[in-house]
């Protein structure tokens, strides 16, 4: 019998956080109402120093407010159990101990039975970790995860828990920044968009934001003209750039309407740009996970300075949606996926089966409970998919 839960959210933030936390709390209320709920605070930062808080009844009863906020209300952070170099060095664990087995002895020392993680690949992947040494070394402990990135990018989750809202968020974003293409004559404006190594995002963006503006009316006659709103330009980590003919196919947009308006995936051209800084012997600074941490190359910046000379800009503008989209409260397309996958992760902890609750590809993307073992990161967007396709088709790309 389960008499106590846990949660953790971790890694970046996804505008689902605060709403799954909502939705297994009122799932428990709803089927499992005496079992006790904590939640570690900055993840497994949390865990590993037993820093948690305690769901009350009156938190419990009034848990629904958190669907208007995004963010997480426990916080996150970035921490990875079998990096322990790291871990000693941020001073999370003692030196000459296994960071999983500090793990599960706070578990097991809060009386857990059940451990929800929300997160992405990094996080279900550790949360797998952590799984397998439970089980090898006989905690009576389950784990469920639930899956959160924006970049969509689990495998072999088709959808993962916040990402149709940061697409929704960023298009939104676009649509005031993209605004001051006419401040200046020969305006380029790059929006740069997260996904570290899968398009989604910024593909995803770009077709909700040019949806907008296929819903709009435009009065050419004093200069509104759809053409000067375009996204004219879309580049994700799995289609290579061409700098040089993009040059000159954008340089004759620039010519013609007196901007250009890139979106940018912000792992697209990253390859390039580590190159170019390791030739010139500069430090690439990564995180716990070794993934290079892209606000100190910024590959935004990089790709305005490849086109600026090229297109004769005489104002240059980057602007990065990031922040603004991942910490959104969740919309009503993400907020329905939230409590189904909810629903199933607690039925799965009281069944006692670990894993993590998602739309398996590999199962015609059924809502299931998916094996940790078959849960991995850096799921390559599809760049021949038919609607994406259409649309580099449509911006003058394809």
């Amino acid at each position: 019998m389960i008499r106590k839960v846990a949660f953790l959210t971790a890694g970046g933030y996804a505008p689902c956080l605060s709403s799954a936390i909502a939705a297994l709390v009122e799932e428990y209320e709803r089927v499992a109402p005496n079992v006790e709920i904590i939640g570690y605070r900055h993840g497994y930062e949390g865990l590993l120093q037993g820093d948690s808080i305690v769901f009350t009844p009156e938190a419990r009863a009034n848990i629904a407010r958190l669907y208007a906020f995004g963010g997480s209300p426990i916080g996150n952070s970035r921490v990875k159990l079998t990096n322990t170099a790291d871990l000693i060095r941020r001073g999370l664990v003692p030196e000459d101990t296994n960071p999983l087995q500090v793990a599960a002895d706070q578990l097991a020392k809060d009386g857990v039975d059940v451990l929800h993680t929300i997160g992405g690949d990094d996080t279900n992947t550790t949360a797998a970790d952590l799984a397998a040494y439970l089980a090898s070394n006989s905690y009576p402990l389950t784990v469920v995860g639930l899956p959160k990135t924006i970049d969509n990018d689990i495998v072999p989750i088709r959808q993962s828990l916040g990402a149709w809202t940061a697409a929704d968020q960023g298009a939104r974003f676009a649509a005031n920044v993209i605004a001051e293409h006419n401040a200046n004559s020969r305006v380029l404006i790059v929006h740069e968009i997260m996904g570290r190594n899968c398009g989604y995002l910024a593909a995803e963006t770009t077709r909700r934001y040019r949806a907008w503006l296929d819903a709009q009316q435009w009065l050419p006659e004093v200069g509104l003209t759809r053409e000067t709103w375009e996204a004219h330009a879309l580049y994700v980590p799995e289609v290579p750039v061409d700098i040089a003919v993009e040059a000159t196919r954008l340089k004759a947009v620039m010519d013609r309407i007196g901007c250009v308006n890139v979106f940018i995936s912000e792992g697209a051209g990253v390859p390039e740009i580590v190159a170019e800084l390791e030739k010139a012997g500069a430090d690439i600074p990564r995180d716990a996970f070794g993934h290079v941490k892209l606000d100190k190359i910024n590959p935004g910046e990089w790709f305005a300075n490849q086109f600026a000379a090229l297109l004769d800009a005489r104002k240059v503008l980057v602007f990065k949606s990031g922040y603004f989209s991942r910490s959104a409260a969740s919309n009503d397309e993400d907020l329905a996926l939230i409590r189904a996958t909810a629903g199933l992760a607690v039925k799965s902890a009281l069944e006692g089966r670990a894993g993590v609750v998602g739309m398996d590809e590999e199962a015609g993307d059924e809502l299931t409970t998916i094996a940790f073992t078959r849960i991995a990161g850096h799921k390559p967007f599809d760049a021949t998919l038919g609607w994406y396709r259409e649309l580099l088709q449509d911006i003058g790309q394809g």
